[in-house]
C-alpha cells in the first residue's frame, strides 16, 4: 500500500495545471481575464518571435511556428498556471552556430533531441535540482549571451554593406570596423527611431505593446517613403499565413552524435529559464508550480515545435510577467496567446514583410540589454573570489568560445571549487540537514545550552537555523521557507551560528529572502553570524540592506530585541 500511495503521489505531480484548473471550475469571468491577457501577450510575442528567429539565422516564420505550437503545448501540458512559452533570445547564440555547422535540418534534430532530454529530466525528477545551478554560472552565462546577441545585431542596426558576419566575437568586431564606412544613415535613423518608440512606451505607457507599434511605424515609413533598406520581405521572401504540415527531420546517426553537446546545452538552458520563470511567477502570484511536470511539457513542446519546422522553446520570464500583470489566472491565457499569434500571422503576414531588419535589430539590442542584468553582474564582483572566478570564466567562454563550453566548464569549475571548500571545513560533521526547526533541537545527542528548545519563543516569532555552509545547495530551501509556514510571522530569526562560509548564491538568496519577508510584513533578524560570513555580507552590502541593528552575535540578543518589539506593538494596539 505505501508503494502504491507513493506512485500515486508521483503521478499526481505530472498532472498539468490546465487539468487541475478545469477540475476546480472555470467561470466566464475567469475566461474573460484569460482572453484579455492572452491577446495582450500575443501582441508582444509576435514581433519577438520574428526577431529571435532572424537573430539566430533562421527564417522568421519559424519563430512564429514556435510561438504557436510550443506556446500552446507548454500552457496545455505545463506545471505552471501562468507560464508563457515560446522562442527565447537565450537560444540565439547556440542556434546560430548550429545553423552554420549543420544547417536547418541539424537545428531541427537538435531541438527534437533536446525535447527528449527534457522529458527524461522531468521523469527522473531533476526539476528540483536544475534550480541548484550556481548563481555565478547563470549570471555569467546570461550576460555573455547578451553581449554576443548585441554584437550580432550591429550589421543590421547600422545598415553595413558587408557579406556574411564572422561567427567569432573578435572577428565580428574586426569586420565591423573594416566596413564601418559603409553604414547607412537611413537604416541607423530607423533603428534609433524604433528604440526611441519602444523606450517611450515602456517608460510612460507600459501597458501598450511599444515593440509592435515601433515595428509597425518603421514598416510604414519604409513603405510610404520607398526607403531602400533590407526588410523581412527582401531578405527572406514571403511569410506564410498558415502552419506547415508536421514532418520528422531526417535523422543521421553520425550527425546526432555531433549534436549531443548542443542538444544537452539547449535542454539545460530551456530547463533553467523555464523553471526560473515559473519560480518568479510563483513569487508574483503565490500559485505553486510543478517543476518536473514543467520539464516534461517543455520537452513535448520542443518535439512538437521541431515537427512543425520550429526552433527550441522555453518559458519566457518577460512574457510570463506580462501575462500575470494582464490578469491571467489559468493556462488558458497561454493557449489563447498562441492562438492569437496564429491569427496575427494569418491576417497580417503580408504587412510584416515590410518591417526593416534594422528595426528588428533594435528590438534585439534592447532585449540584450535587459537580458544582461549588468547590475547583478557587476555586483557579483563583491562576492568571494571563487565565485568571481566562476563568473568571469563562464562569461569569457560564452563570448569568445561558445555556450556549450561555458556551461560545461562553469559547472565543473563550480563543483571543484565547492568540493575544495567542503574539504577545508574539517569542523563540519554533516551538511545533509541544513535547516532544523525548533523541535529538532531536543533530538541533538549533545547538551546544547543555546538550544532553541531551552528558549522561550513568544507567539508571532519564528526561528530557523542553517546548519552548515550557506552555499547554492541551500539557497532554494531558503526561498521555500514561507511555503512551510501556515502564516507569515511578525519576526523571523535566522540563526547562522553553524555557518562557517557563505557564497554568492547564498547571499543572493538571503537578499531575495529579505525582500520576501518585507513583502509579507515580516521583520528579518540574523543571529550568531561569524566573522567570516559577516565580512562577506558586508562586502555584498547585505548588512546595509538588512540593517546592522538587525544582525546579532547571539540568539539571546535577537530574542530580547524581538520581545521588546512585540511588547511595543502590543502596547500600541492596546492604546488604539
Amino acid at each position: 500500500m505505501p508503494q502504491q500511495k507513493t506512485l500515486s503521489q508521483r503521478l499526481k505531480n505530472f498532472i498539468p495545471k490546465s487539468v487541475q484548473c478545469l477540475s476546480e471550475g472555470y467561470s466566464l469571468q475567469g475566461f474573460r481575464k484569460d482572453l484579455l491577457a492572452g491577446i495582450s501577450v500575443g501582441v508582444i510575442a509576435f514581433p519577438f518571435a520574428l526577431a529571435v528567429a532572424i537573430g539566430a539565422g533562421i527564417p522568421p516564420e519559424r519563430g512564429l511556428f514556435t510561438a504557436i505550437i510550443a506556446g500552446f503545448l507548454i500552457s496545455l501540458l505545463g506545471g505552471s498556471r501562468v507560464q508563457i512559452g515560446g522562442p527565447s533570445s537565450t537560444f540565439i547564440v547556440i542556434l546560430y552556430g548550429i545553423m552554420l555547422r549543420h544547417g536547418f535540418d541539424g537545428m531541427l534534430m537538435a531541438t527534437m533531441m533536446a525535447g527528449v532530454i527534457l522529458i527524461f529530466f522531468g521523469i527522473a525528477g531533476l526539476g528540483t535540482y536544475i534550480k541548484y545551478i550556481p548563481y555565478p554560472v547563470v549570471t555569467g552565462l546570461t550576460t555573455g549571451i547578451a553581449v554576443v546577441i548585441f554584437s550580432s545585431q550591429i550589421k543590421d542596426f547600422l545598415g553595413l554593406q558587408m557579406g556574411t558576419v564572422p561567427i567569432d566575437f573578435v572577428g565580428k568586431w574586426q569586420s565591423y570596423w573594416t566596413n564601418l564606412k559603409t553604414w547607412d544613415p537611413k537604416a541607423l535613423g530607423l533603428g534609433i527611431g524604433t528604440l526611441a518608440i519602444i523606450l517611450y512606451f515602456r517608460r510612460f505607457k507600459p501597458r501598450i505593446p511599444g515593440a509592435i507599434i515601433a515595428l509597425a511605424a518603421a514598416g510604414f515609413v519604409t513603405w510610404a517613403f520607398n526607403i531602400n533598406i533590407p526588410t523581412i520581405g527582401s531578405q527572406f521572401g514571403t511569410l506564410p499565413r498558415i502552419l506547415p504540415s508536421p514532418s520528422f527531420p531526417t535523422f543521421e546517426f553520425n550527425k546526432m552524435l555531433l549534436l549531443v553537446p548542443d542538444a544537452l546545452t539547449i535542454a539545460l538552458l530551456a530547463g533553467m529559464e523555464s523553471l526560473l520563470a515559473a519560480v518568479v511567477s510563483e513569487g508574483m502570484t503565490g500559485w505553486r508550480h510543478q517543476s518536473n511536470c514543467e520539464l516534461v511539457a517543455q520537452g513535448i513542446a520542443n518535439i512538437g515545435s521541431a515537427l512543425f519546422g520550429g526552433m527550441p522553446a522555453t518559458g519566457s520570464l518577460s512574457r510570463t510577467a506580462a501575462n500575470i500583470k494582464a490578469g491571467a489566472s489559468t493556462p488558458m491565457a497561454g493557449m489563447i496567446h498562441a492562438g492569437f499569434v496564429f491569427l496575427i500571422m494569418f491576417l497580417f503576414a503580408p504587412l510584416a514583410m515590410q518591417i526593416p531588419l534594422t528595426a528588428l535589430a533594435a528590438v534585439l539590442l534592447l532585449l540584450a540589454w535587459n537580458m544582461s542584468e549588468l547590475h547583478h553582474f557587476l555586483h557579483l564582483f563583491t562576492a568571494p573570489k571563487k565565485d568571481v572566478v566562476v563568473l568571469i570564466t563562464v562569461f569569457i567562454l560564452t563570448v569568445l568560445i561558445n555556450i556549450t563550453a561555458a556551461v560545461q566548464v562553469g559547472m565543473i569549475l563550480a563543483a571543484f571549487l565547492f568540493m575544495k571548500q567542503m574539504s577545508d571545513l574539517s569542523d563540519v560533521v554533516s551538511t545533509a540537514q541544513f535547516f532544523e526547526e525548533n523541535a529538532e533541537d531536543v533530538k541533538k545527542p549533545y547538551r546544547d545550552v543555546d538550544s532553541i528548545s531551552r528558549k522561550e519563543i513568544p507567539e508571532g516569532i519564528e526561528v530557523y537555523e542553517i546548519n552548515g555552509p550557506f552555499f547554492f545547495g541551500v539557497a532554494d530551501r531558503l526561498k521555500n521557507i514561507f511555503n512551510e509556514l501556515s502564516r507569515p510571522p511578525k519576526i523571523f530569526i535566522l540563526r547562522m551560528r553553524s555557518v562557517p562560509t557563505i557564497d554568492a548564491s547564498g547571499m543572493h538568496a538571503l537578499e531575495e529572502f529579505f525582500v520576501e519577508c518585507r513583502r509579507q510584513g515580516t521583520l528579518l533578524l540574523l543571529s550568531g553570524v561569524k566573522k567570516g560570513p559577516l565580512r562577506d555580507l558586508r562586502r555584498y552590502h547585505l548588512d546595509e540592506l538588512i540593517g546592522e541593528d538587525h544582525i546579532f552575535s547571539h540568539i539571546n540578543s535577537a530574542l530580547e530585541f524581538s520581545r521588546e518589539l512585540m511588547r511595543v506593538e502590543k502596547f500600541k494596539r492596546a492604546m488604539r
